[in-house]
């Protein structure tokens, strides 16, 4: 009979497929969402909220018929899911998004996903209060940017107890990702330090390309003869971040890729793992003073991008390369 309610997913779904509800929609939850309803096999429809219920309305406006309902509560959200996932923004965020869930009293026997980036000190705390209430836990973080999340080409990372794992996968590889890093029967937090610690290779690419871009220019080789030897010698993310800085997408965007305020936040969690750690991350620290100069000149449209325009500065250039 647990074997059974297990497939099932605790909460009555039909089938062999379980109800599911997505909780937070940044640039990488609609990807994600889309995804799942084009590829996922569950028990339509699929439940979203969002804090901004206009936000979820107007994803669900492009999706199939039918295979979506926009709710008004994270309970509603609990209460209509055997399986919820979660992407928010920072820890407390989730740890509020968890402690309203809980709350209601459908939760018990439901299981969590979450995809956010957090410590993974708070994704160990979270698996403790969850199991507290009688739920399950998978912390399962991804890597890619949005547009990886729109094309189904993001890599998940999960960490749990296997059992559970194994409910979450289905919805990973051929879904919402290319392709699954599996942590079965380790503590949540191992997949949240991959997360941090890999997040901090995307920020120092970054900041190798603002450095690289800027000596290019100063030095009179200019941009464009570096950019073909970034795409001959580095394709994919060196070049599309390349790109994205010659074109002066770092600045001109009305809502950044990559916001300067969560790409701060990663790396303080970096920084405070290391030293936790008795390691040291210098490349992170010069990456991180950069991003308080984007956050200065850009505010709340900051990109992670925009590191090439703080080096600039630097430099004695214009922030703009226009």
């Amino acid at each position: 009979m647990d074997s059974i309610k297990q497939t099932l997913g605790v909460g009555g779904s039909s089938g062999n497929s379980p109800r599911l509800a997505w909780v937070g929609l940044g640039n990488m939850g609609r990807g994600m969402v889309k995804n799942l309803v084009e590829k996922g096999s569950y028990a339509a429809p699929l439940a979203i909220y969002n804090r901004t219920t206009a936000r979820a309305e107007k994803l669900a406006s492009t999706l199939p018929s039918g295979k979506t309902k926009v709710v008004t509560s994270i309970e509603d959200a609990v209460s209509q899911a055997d399986i919820i996932f979660t992407c928010v923004g920072d820890d407390k965020a989730i740890t509020d998004t968890i402690d309203t869930a809980l709350k209601s009293p459908d939760a018990k026997g439901k299981l969590f996903v979450d995809c956010s980036t957090i410590h993974p000190d708070t994704s160990n705390k979270l698996a403790e209060t969850i199991n507290n209430a009688g739920a399950e836990f998978v912390a399962c973080p991804v890597f890619g940017a949005p547009a990886m999340a729109d094309n189904g080409q993001l890599v998940c990372v999960l960490a749990g107890p296997a059992a559970q794992v194994a409910r979450v996968k289905p919805f990973c590889k051929g879904v919402m990702g290319r392709a699954e890093i599996d942590f079965s029967d380790q503590p949540h937090g191992t997949a949240t330090r991959l997360k941090i610690i890999g997040n901090t290779f995307i920020l120092n690419m970054v900041e190798t390309l603002s450095e690289g871009h800027t000596l290019a220019e100063k030095s009179g080789l200019g941009s464009d003869n570096l950019h073909q030897f970034i795409e001959t010698m580095f394709p994919g993310p060196y070049t599309a971040y390349s790109t994205r800085m010659r074109q002066g997408d770092y600045y001109k965007r009305d809502e950044p890729l990559f916001n300067v305020d969560l790409a701060r936040k990663d790396a303080r969690h970096a920084l405070s793992l290391a030293e936790s750690s008795g390691a040291k991350m210098k490349a992170v620290e010069v990456a991180d003073g950069h991003l308080e100069m984007v956050q200065k000149h850009m505010g709340s449209k900051g990109d992670i991008a925009g590191i090439y325009g703080a080096v600039r500065q630097e430099g004695g250039l214009k922030f703009e390369n226009e």
